[in-house]
């Protein structure tokens, strides 16, 4: 059980680390997107501050999931970021949900490894 958490620590860090260090400096030139999807995303660019945001946080928690510090923290970071990536997909491109998919099921499958370090936040 521990490998395989190991393992799929590892990949949820690197697919963390590899979107957004392409993003932030600008290595992969982004598909062009259509519809919806294209809608969504140029309000994203308009905010002028959400991508990058949100690009730091997978850069940050990317880390911490491959480094093996501070994983708990980086579960619970990551998760709202997560359903986002679902919820687009699911909605505006389904061609992305098997990746959104398997981001859902890994950070859960993490924070259930992890699950002796969220006992003291239901403790009243």
């Amino acid at each position: 059980m521990k490998i395989a958490m190991i393992i799929v620590r590892s990949l949820m860090g690197l697919l963390f680390l590899f979107s957004s260090v392409a993003f932030l400096f600008k290595l992969i030139t982004p598909p062009e997107l259509k519809g919806a999807m294209k809608v969504f995303n140029d309000g994203l660019v308009a905010s002028r501050y959400l991508l990058p945001t949100v690009k730091v946080i997978e850069l940050i928690c990317g880390v911490a999931f491959l480094s093996g510090k501070f994983v708990p923290l980086a579960t619970v970071l990551i998760a709202p970021i997560i359903v986002n990536i679902l919820l687009i997909h699911a909605f505006l491109g389904p061609e992305g949900l098997p990746i959104a998919a398997f981001l859902v099921l890994a950070n859960l499958f993490v924070a259930y490894s992890y699950r002796e370090s969220y006992k003291p936040l239901f403790k009243a």
